[in-house]
């Protein structure tokens, strides 16, 4: 009985033990619940603090020194949306779909040849980026991708150009391949590029052998081998060489070049731009890869910073608000407001382009009555001429070529221009006449300097915000 007796008592110290164990299991439990639980709620108020007080989590150092000195912007931290019940921005963070393309399989060309100039081409495309950049980034490189394959085309045959059956096979199967590494499908209506492009077209000259016999090649090459792009633009040594190469084949190699009917109706203008795309090819042939494109994208630059790309309306209602306004008023600036909300809708444009936009469109006030620098009244910068995030700063790219750097743990990076606000010029008179972006030292016009870059140590924090919002801007929207 003693026996029985001290078993009894074993076996409820056992079931006690048991008992304690799974409560203390049971609280570890409950514990590590509540402390998961209490990580959410830190992580959800360090998010909501992130949100609306990003400036200081994206400090940037002091502006350097110089007008135009890029800013890298790339999204390592993406912002999350704070209320997920509601609709995701139009800009918010995605990652660019791939896949295997269809090809027609008669295209006779390699394209693991330039598979490097396909990939920059669909990065500098993204869908949806291409809309936006479409006149300073991914058209230029999209023609510069074609001077490629035509070039790459001629490096196994004697010809400079395709037949248009082989160029409609090919064009479709780079547009397919684009396609499929997560650039814009409406590139040929973007761009404004078709097949055709490739069969030199109107240019009679269509063979390597017949151009070098046509052509001072030496001359071409020295002239374009190197392409400098501070000075090219202004001071051009390639671009007079490849008009003179494209005029001599039109012309069936008559010297033309004292002509006044040059760009005329002597020769065309689709003959000139055909005949300048079998010069693009030939050149191609002299160069790598790496070099061509890079030397067909500043002269491409060199023409898109030529223009405004925007399109101004109309703005009878900033006139009549502003014309005669001699200081800052109220119902000026927000009529000019509204309408500057307008053009911040439209797309990229590089700081080059900006002053061209400024001007242009003070003469167009100027030539309605309006007198008054209503820039400077109104707090006009450069920058507001470009597309704009989420209503605050917009960004300027630079002036030489930029293109798209897409990383699959960051996303889309690009790089700004402008390291401060700087004021929009507003014209001397109503004629662009005297606009000259080509300084003798090579260099922009001289701007007024705002107040932040004399005084770098107060920086205001609507700069910094900049950073967040076009990191994650270009995740999905992301010459």
């Amino acid at each position: 009985m003693p026996m029985l007796s001290r078993v009894s008592g074993d076996m409820e110290t056992l079931r006690a033990v048991a008992f304690l164990k799974g409560s203390f299991y049971q609280q570890l439990l409950l514990f590590t619940i509540w402390l998961s639980g209490v990580q959410d709620v830190v992580a959800l108020h360090t998010q909501f603090e992130s949100d609306f007080h990003m400036p200081h989590k994206f400090e940037i150092s002091d502006p350097p020194i110089g007008l135009f000195d890029p800013i890298e912007i790339s999204p390592s931290v993406v912002p999350h949306i704070p209320f997920p019940g509601e609709t995701l921005p139009p800009m918010y963070p995605s990652f660019p779909s791939t896949y295997e393309p269809v090809l027609t399989g008669r295209c006779p060309v390699k394209m693991s040849a330039i598979s490097s100039v396909l990939t920059k081409t669909a990065s500098d495309c993204s869908s949806p980026l291409a809309a936006y950049v479409g006149n300073v980034i991914c058209c230029p490189q999209v023609r510069s991708l074609l001077h490629i394959f035509q070039g790459q085309y001629s490096s196994s045959t004697n010809m400079l150009v395709l037949h248009q059956a082989a160029a409609d096979d090919c064009f479709s199967d780079i547009i397919s391949i684009l396609t499929s590494r997560g650039a814009n499908s409406t590139i040929p209506t973007l761009c404004s590029v078709k097949s055709s492009n490739l069969t030199g077209g109107s240019c009679p000259v269509k063979d390597v052998m017949t151009f070098e016999k046509t052509v001072n090649t030496s001359k071409l090459l020295d002239a374009c081998s190197t392409v400098d792009p501070l000075k090219e633009c202004c001071r051009p040594t390639c671009q007079p060489a490849i008009m003179e190469a494209a005029l001599h084949i039109l012309s069936g190699g008559s010297n033309v070049m004292g002509n006044t009917n040059i760009g005329g109706s002597t020769f065309g203008i689709d003959g000139i731009s055909d005949c300048k795309g079998v010069v693009y090819a030939w050149l191609f042939k002299k160069l790598s890869v790496d070099d061509a494109n890079n030397a067909f994208r500043i002269l491409s630059s060199c023409k898109v910073n030529k223009a405004c790309p925007l399109e101004f309306k109309e703005p009878s209602a900033v006139i009549k608000a502003c014309r005669d306004v001699a200081s800052p008023n109220h119902s000026c600036c927000n009529s000019l407001n509204t309408y500057m909300a307008g053009i911040q809708k439209e797309m990229l444009i590089t700081n080059r382009q900006a002053i061209i936009c400024a001007t242009l469109f003070g003469s167009m006030l100027q030539r309605g009555g309006v007198k008054t620098n209503i820039y400077e009244n109104c707090s006009v910068d450069l920058k507001d001429f470009s597309l704009q995030a989420y209503g605050q700063q917009g960004c300027l790219l630079r002036s030489l070529p930029s293109d798209v750097v897409f990383d699959n743990s960051t996303g889309f990076s690009f790089t700004c221009d402008l390291s401060d606000n700087i004021e929009a010029p507003w014209p001397s008179s109503s004629s662009l006449s005297s606009l000259s972006l080509c300084a003798p030292e090579m260099s922009l016009p001289a701007l007024p300097v705002s107040e932040s870059a004399k005084n770098s140590g107060n920086r205001s924090c609507r700069f910094e915000s900049l950073l967040p919002i076009f990191s994650f801007w270009f995740m999905i929207i992301l010459f």
